[in-house]
C-alpha cells in the first residue's frame, strides 16, 4: 500500500491521538497534498518544523496500529463482509432462477443484517 495512503489512513483512525499541530500538519500533507513550505506557512512554522511533526506523526499513527490494529481489522471486516454480499447475491440469483422462496428470504435477510454492519463498522 503507498505510504501516503496508509498515513491518511490511520489519520482517520488515530489522528485524534496527535497534538493539534501534529495533526494538522499530517492532514495538509497526506490528505490536502500540499507542500513542506505551504504546510509551513499555513500554520505559521518552519519547513523543519513541518518535517518533525510529520515524521513524529508518522511514529505515532504506525505504533498505534501495530498495537491496536483498528485499520486492519476495519479492512478486513468491510473484506467479510463485501464477500458475504456477494454470496447472499447468488443465494438471491439462485432462489429467482429455482423460484425458492425460502432461499430469497435469506437472502434478504444476509443482504439486510450486512446492511447493519457496515453502518456499525463505518
Amino acid at each position: 500500500m503507498d505510504k501516503k495512503y496508509n498515513i491518511s489512513t490511520l489519520l482517520d483512525f488515530y489522528g485524534d491521538m496527535l497534538t493539534e499541530r501534529q495533526r494538522t500538519a499530517a492532514e495538509l500533507y497526506y490528505n490536502e497534498d500540499l507542500s513542506l513550505s505551504e504546510i509551513a506557512e499555513e500554520i505559521g512554522i518552519s519547513r523543519q518544523g513541518v518535517r518533525a511533526a510529520l515524521v513524529k506523526s508518522e511514529e505515532i499513527l504506525i505504533g498505534f496500529e501495530s498495537k491496536l490494529g483498528l485499520a486492519q481489522r476495519f479492512y478486513k471486516a468491510k473484506k467479510n463482509v463485501d464477500t458475504l454480499l456477494e454470496y447472499a447475491e447468488k443465494v438471491r440469483a439462485q432462489s429467482e432462477k429455482t423460484g425458492d422462496e425460502r432461499l430469497g428470504m435469506i437472502a434478504r435477510d444476509i443482504i439486510m443484517l450486512t446492511s447493519k454492519i457496515e453502518k456499525d463498522i463505518g
